[in-house]
């Protein structure tokens, strides 16, 4: 029999071996670890040493032994060989019910071994272990319990403020008492869409068509129109073949991957060190093999690429916006890497889509603004930066102000995932109303600019009244204002002042979503932040700053910089992404020109915000 067949039905009767990874299993088959010979010359008193630390009743020393001593089939075969104990008629398998079974398995093993071609014989004696009844059962709450004293003592802990956000008062909110208003910093509704009257009325309108549920899985009763719909906007929206609907981004990304790279032989991923938890959790379920390049680093990927040839499949993980820094990924730069070492690229664009391009299609698109512009939508645009993208994922959650995720491909692809993926399969689909209002979002932000150019131009005056004031906001291209903290403890008192002294809620973000020593208040204008709210946002920030004696930009410089903050604009630049020179996605070209559309298309009523109107507001009393 197949050593590593045998090894394998070793591992289905000890607990220890179960845990053992398949490299691990093939050495120790090869090393002729299997079979009866474990329990050969061992004493009684080897056993007592050995202490099973699995079996109930059985003493002797510590358990705080070496790993491989805890074992109870190999541990004590390995403290008699070193000890020299003689044998004795009392031999392990009469004490330990898991050696037993062990020992069982291996004598079926080998049986079944010797009758070439024929199947393996069915397991005989392996069953449940037989415990002393007195015996304590593990303390599970005592380990919760010491989990979540683990992060109460590195001030990791997460507090889940209770905030309401007013539809009609956008961006404001109330908290636990409805009396108590403040102001929304930090949401990931970028546009406001969820509010807006189109949204709104279109999932309105589905609610009273269709109901409130989806009534089953895609394959079973929850394919309706509007789901083939949302589907057809989306891959319009990113020229490409096809696009497939999850229920979320995070599920979109893990499927996919986790699918795709399992399928592919052989398959190398190739990860940016900051990607997103949903896509290191799908390189992970693929169980594919996998290397993390620095962040942005072209120098350090190719390195990592060129020692595959090109036959091997290979894939490349990235994002175009990366949602804590704000920095934008190299998408030129890696396809082209793609192309010459033979790899395909995947790309989220899940802080994008909405954001960028004349349509909001995503950085992708806004690399060739012009010609996405004058192309008609869903057109292939050749050698464009958005057609040589293999596989984009997106959000319906957040500029688009929904729920939901999505993949736009080729529709080979697409269809593969859509009947392999269980994380698509085996889920009940998207409700018909928010399927409706994100196509509505969609339709409505591929023809709007209003929202982009007020939300680019409010993140810029942002970020200058913070450097003016020396508030250390890390660089970055995007409309994302990372403001660097550098202490768990001290961003959580900082987000809690801002809320309770100052009305203005700003998350605290610390690990594992950043670094430890990296935590930082998250900020996100939005179009409905007038220019009033950004006063008072920066001069809480500075009061902040100044009663809990944060460091300001001059003090990072001082200390050397960290995360772009206090180091040199060059340093910064080979991380930051986007266009050498070129300070914002948006250029102030591309800001004019919208702004001159909208202008035009509302018959030339200004783009300004209002408060508490928001500007959806603003865009259905000019109409």
């Amino acid at each position: 029999m197949d050593p590593t067949k045998a090894m394998s039905i070793l591992s289905r009767a000890c607990p220890y071996l179960a845990r053992t990874g398949l490299s691990a299993l093939q050495s120790l088959a090869a090393s002729g670890a299997v079979g009866v010979s474990f329990a050969r010359g061992l004493s009684t008193s080897a056993i007592e040493q050995a202490r099973c630390g699995v079996c109930p009743g059985h003493t002797g020393q510590s358990a705080l032994l070496a790993k491989a001593s805890q074992c109870p089939v190999v541990g004590p075969a390995i403290r008699s060989n070193e000890a020299g104990v003689s044998k004795s008629s009392k031999t392990l398998p009469a004490v330990c019910p898991y050696a037993k079974a062990a020992g069982n398995a291996s004598s079926t093993a080998s049986a079944a071994g010797s009758n070439t071609g024929s199947a393996a014989a069915p397991l005989v004696g392996v069953g449940p272990a037989s415990h002393a009844s007195q015996e304590a059962a593990f303390d599970y709450e005592g380990m919760y319990q010491e989990k979540l004293a683990k992060k109460h003592a590195d001030k990791s802990y997460r507090y889940f403020n209770n905030i309401n956000r007013l539809a009609a008062k956008f961006p404001q909110a109330h908290t636990a008492n409805a009396a108590n208003v403040v102001s929304v910093w930090c949401s990931n509704d970028y546009l406001g869409q969820s509010k807006n009257p189109a949204v709104v009325d279109a999932m309105k309108s589905a609610l009273d068509t269709y109901g409130a549920g989806a009534g089953g899985t895609r394959n079973i009763a929850g394919n309706s129109a509007l789901h083939l719909r949302l589907e057809s906007e989306l891959a319009t929206l990113h020229r490409k073949e096809a696009a497939l609907v999850f229920s979320s981004c995070f599920v979109a990304n893990d499927a996919t991957l986790s699918t795709l790279c399992s399928a592919l032989p052989d398959c190398v991923i190739f990860s940016d060190k900051m990607n997103h938890a949903s896509m290191i959790q799908g390189i992970r379920h693929s169980n594919a093999r996998k290397h993390v390049f620095g962040h942005n680093d072209l120098t350090h990927l190719e390195h990592l690429l060129a020692q595959y040839p090109r036959s091997t499949p290979k894939l490349i993980a990235f994002e175009s916006v990366y949602s804590m820094s704000g920095t934008v990924g190299r998408i030129p730069e890696i396809c082209a890497l793609a192309r010459k070492y033979g790899a395909i690229t995947f790309l989220d664009e899940v802080h994008a889509v909405g954001m960028y391009g004349p349509h909001g299609a995503g950085v992708a698109e806004h690399y060739d603004y012009d010609a996405s512009l004058s192309t008609p939508t869903g057109q292939r645009i050749p050698r464009s930066v958005m057609d040589q993208v293999d596989i984009v994922t997106g959000t319906l959650g957040k500029a688009f102000g929904i729920v939901g995720g999505y993949i736009a491909a080729s529709s080979s692809l697409v269809d593969m995932i859509r009947s392999y993926a269980p994380g698509f399969i085996f889920t009940t689909s998207l409700p018909p109303p928010i399927v409706a209002g994100a196509v509505a979002s969609i339709q409505y932000l591929s023809g709007s600019q209003r929202e982009r150019y007020l939300q680019q131009t409010h993140m810029r005056e942002l970020k200058a009244d913070l450097a003016a004031a020396g508030i250390p906001v890390v660089p970055n291209p995007s409309h994302i204002v990372p403001v660097l903290v550098g202490n768990a403890e001290r961003a959580k008192a900082a987000s809690d002042l801002l809320l309770n002294q100052h009305a203005i809620y700003v998350q605290s973000i610390n690990y594992p979503t950043v670094p430890v020593g990296e935590e930082r208040l998250r900020i996100t204008p939005g179009p409905g932040h007038s220019n009033t709210m950004r006063a008072q946002l920066v001069a809480a920030l500075d009061s902040v700053w100044g009663t809990l004696g944060l460091n300001r930009t001059v003090d990072w410089e001082r200390l050397g910089g960290r995360c772009g903050v206090g180091e040199s604009r060059v340093n910064s630049e080979l991380h930051v992404g986007w266009k050498r020179g070129v300070e914002y996605v948006w250029e102030d070209i591309q800001l004019q020109q919208a702004h001159d559309y909208e202008r035009a298309r509302k018959g030339g009523v200004p783009i300004v915000p209002a408060i508490p109107e928001t500007v959806q507001q603003i865009v259905s009393a000019a109409a």
